[in-house]
């Protein structure tokens, strides 16, 4: 039995039209923002120092009670956790509606269907809980994570059909839009090899006045570093393999004619004041070998940093690693160079890269290597599926509390473009399950 609490004629009528009009609100925010109805209902009528009435058996007053029990235990509901949460992002969609994105005309239905445009995820944690959380298992990772896009390069070169140059440009564009420091824009290789690549020229005549981030290329020998100098790059990538059967079938030398090679470049490089980022492939497994040994990562490894690299980002070509495989193979390379020139590059092939990224956070990793939309493979990795999609990296950081300057919802934009053209669905799992809610929640 509820027991109505004396108020006055006044203040009850007062606060039925305040709680009217509250509940109006309520509905049309889609509980955004509004108090607990429960909450609300004592607030209005319970403070009075007029005569008090008992409103006994008034309709008015059982109806509105029932009304503000009904939405509070919605409220409490998942359903109604999810409308108060998806509310915020319908709110942020109206606001970006017939707006002009560079060349791109958005519009409100297709922001609402299409493409679910995400917060700073937070988790649902108070500052005080999250901090605390973090303190007690997650105090390793830094506050700051330095994200390379690959998907341009890596992501488009495995390609079947032939991407239309104006589409990689534009991709490109949109990806340093985002926030995004490091875009890598393509590789100098010969056409014969990488046939997705061959307008690494035109491309980079098209991004070389961007100013918004930086534009590595990759150059496997002198001649493409020539030619990658010659078209304006500022910036080049080498590559090596830590499998010596892998670096035959992707590179047709060996591991030391491959280094032999890239000192090659590595000198020419710093006679020209160009930064040079290395590469080792098959860091935890190989196609043909199986099992890859930490050491000789370490090798290589220590190696490429002799030769001037900057930095060097260390790739599971395959995604066979675990937690389990990857902080041995991290803990032998920490040991013969610094941690802080270290990135890493997983592919998600069985579904292991956002806890090998996790992982690697924890050991001291602060530049994560991903692929717009999970775009990627290897040519000469059968079975290697694509890279992790940046979109789920930054929204994994996002609800860690870790700064990475990338806006989510320019990502997503730039994985529907990219996916559009390829005609097919992307490989980020945030981006799919944010689409699916965008449209479902946009349902009249």
């Amino acid at each position: 039995m509820i027991v109505a609490k004396r108020i006055s004629r006044s203040s009850w009528k007062r606060g039925s039209l305040l709680f009217e009009r509250s509940v109006s609100r309520f509905s049309s925010e889609k509980l955004a923002g509004v108090a607990e109805p429960s909450t609300m209902i004592v607030d209005i009528l319970g403070n009075s120092s007029s005569s008090d009435v008992v409103p006994g058996n008034d309709p008015t007053y059982w109806e509105l009670r029932k009304r503000a029990e009904d939405l509070d235990s919605f409220r409490k509901s998942k359903l109604g956790r999810e409308a108060a949460f998806f509310s915020n992002q319908l709110n942020f969609t109206n606001r970006l509606a017939d707006t002009q994105d560079g060349n791109h005309r958005i519009s409100r239905s297709t922001l609402n269907t299409r493409l679910f445009q995400s917060h700073q995820y937070t988790s649902g944690i108070s500052d005080e809980h999250t901090n605390r959380f973090r303190h007690k298992l997650l105090s390793g990772i830094p506050d700051f994570v330095k994200i390379v896009e690959v998907g341009p390069r890596d992501g488009l070169q495995n390609e079947k059909n032939m991407v239309p140059t104006a589409v990689k440009i534009e991709l490109i564009k949109m990806l340093a839009s985002s926030g995004l420091p490091v875009v890598e824009a393509t590789s100098f290789v010969s056409p014969k090899w990488v046939p997705q690549l061959a307008d690494a020229k035109d491309v980079m005549e098209a991004i070389r006045h961007i100013q918004d981030a930086r534009f590595p290329v990759l150059t496997p020998n002198l001649k493409g570093f020539e030619a990658a100098i010659a078209a304006g790059a500022k910036e080049v990538a080498i590559f090596a393999s830590a499998s010596e059967s892998f670096s035959k079938s992707n590179i047709n030398c060996t591991i030391e004619e491959s280094l032999a090679r890239y000192s090659d470049v590595a000198s020419a490089a710093k006679n020209s004041s160009i930064p040079v980022r290395g590469y080792i492939s098959c860091v935890v497994g190989c196609p043909v070998e199986g099992k890859v040994s930490p050491s000789q990562v370490a090798y290589v490894a220590k190696e490429l940093y002799n030769m001037g690299c900057y930095e060097i980002s260390l790739g599971d070509t395959i995604g066979v690693g675990t937690p389990g495989t990857v902080i041995p193979m991290l803990e032998a390379v920490v040991d013969v160079i610094p941690i802080e020139i270290l990135a890493v590059h997983f592919h998600d092939t069985y579904g292991q890269a956002l806890s090998n990224i996790l992982a690697s956070l924890q050991m001291g990793i602060r530049t994560v290597d991903s692929s717009i939309a999970g775009l990627g493979g290897c040519p000469y990795a059968k079975g290697a599926s694509g890279n992790v999609a940046t979109e789920d990296v930054v929204y994994m950081l996002n609800g860690l509390g870790v700064n990475t300057n990338v806006k989510l919802q320019k990502l997503l934009l730039a994985g529907h473009f990219i996916c559009k053209h390829l005609g097919r669905t992307s490989g980020s799992k945030a981006a799919t399950a944010l689409a699916r809610t965008s449209a479902l929640i946009s349902k009249p």
